[in-house]
């Protein structure tokens, strides 16, 4: 058993980067804070670190521009309810685009969409704003808002590391869910905003 321990964490030592990237295209914020964090104790170089997340949060962007660029409205009506997305949002959202496109790739990015990222993702595409207009300020938005969250986790492993160490597993967990949670919070509050009024 303590083989396969050694082994296992051999392994994750070894894929560390790419376990993140696959992580951040699934979740990119709660990653970059939690990676703050491991990197603040040691496990991780700062510019790899950084640059994956960056790359793994861009992918999942690029994802779900292709499926409003590919499928659209089409994907909306049939899946939309499982994401909390209706037409009349993206109508809504399309409707913003034409007034205020550049601010709005821009702004969603460092606002986690203020609450309405997946929304204005998926009808960046399906307004088929130019994907290299649409890369680069998400990308330039990324720079900002994935240097924001590594700070955040980085400021607690500070702390963490003046802690007892029999509380250590304690405040790390504690961590992770205060993190989960305000991510997943704030989003849900901004989202339950009138978009209109948002956007």
């Amino acid at each position: 058993m303590e083989f396969f321990d050694q082994a296992f964490l051999s392994w994750i030592g070894t894929y560390k980067y790419l376990i993140v990237f696959i992580l951040a295209i699934a979740e990119g914020p709660v990653i970059m804070t939690i990676s703050g964090f491991f990197l603040r104790i040691g496990e991780f170089s700062f510019w790899p670190l950084y640059l994956t997340l960056m790359a793994g949060d861009l992918a999942a962007d690029t994802l779900w521009y292709a499926v409003g660029y590919h499928w659209g409205r089409p994907f909306i009506e049939k899946y939309g309810k499982f994401v909390s997305i209706s037409q009349e949002l993206v109508q809504k959202t399309e409707n913003a685009f034409h007034r205020h496109q550049n601010k709005i790739l821009f702004l969603s990015k460092i606002t986690m969409g203020l609450g309405f990222a997946l929304v204005i993702l998926i009808t960046a595409g399906i307004a088929k704003i130019p994907f290299r207009k649409y890369i680069i300020f998400n990308l330039v938005g990324q720079f900002v808002w994935t240097g924001a969250l590594i700070l955040v986790g980085y400021s607690f492993g500070n702390l963490y590391l003046t802690i007892n160490e029999g509380l250590r597993d304690a405040s790390l967990i504690a961590f992770i869910l205060l993190a989960i949670a305000a991510v997943y919070g704030v989003s849900r509050y901004l989202r339950e905003r009138d978009v209109k009024n948002t956007l």
